[in-house]
């Protein structure tokens, strides 16, 4: 087996069956949350607990099923930009949470 013909075997990493079966979980886990937006369905602390939720399993549904993490000669790499990624994130997020509290009450 040739270099090139080795690189084609590892990019074909999931089958249709499987992107099918996260593009579905993933329409799910989308509607759910509108659904309970839409209708009214909860309130408060409540909805805001349950669309995080979903958005967490959404996230993972796009890592396991579309982005292979799992799989590839060296998964310990991808999981470590993952969580690279995450920290980035979460830095980014925090951040801005913090400077708009401390905005809100200044004025």
């Amino acid at each position: 087996m040739t270099q090139h013909e080795n690189h084609e075997a590892h990019e074909n990493h999931g089958t249709i069956g499987q992107y099918v079966t996260g593009f579905i979980i993933s329409i799910i886990l989308t509607i759910i949350p509108l659904v309970l937006v839409l209708k009214h369905m909860m309130q408060g602390t409540a909805l805001l607990v349950t669309i995080m939720i979903m958005a967490l399993l959404q996230f993972l549904v796009q890592l396991f099923f579309f982005m292979h993490v799992r799989e590839g000669e060296r998964p310990r790499y991808n999981v470590m930009a993952l969580v690279l990624g995450i920290i980035f994130v979460f830095t980014i997020v925090a951040g801005s949470v913090w400077i708009m509290s401390f905005n809100a009450q200044v004025q």
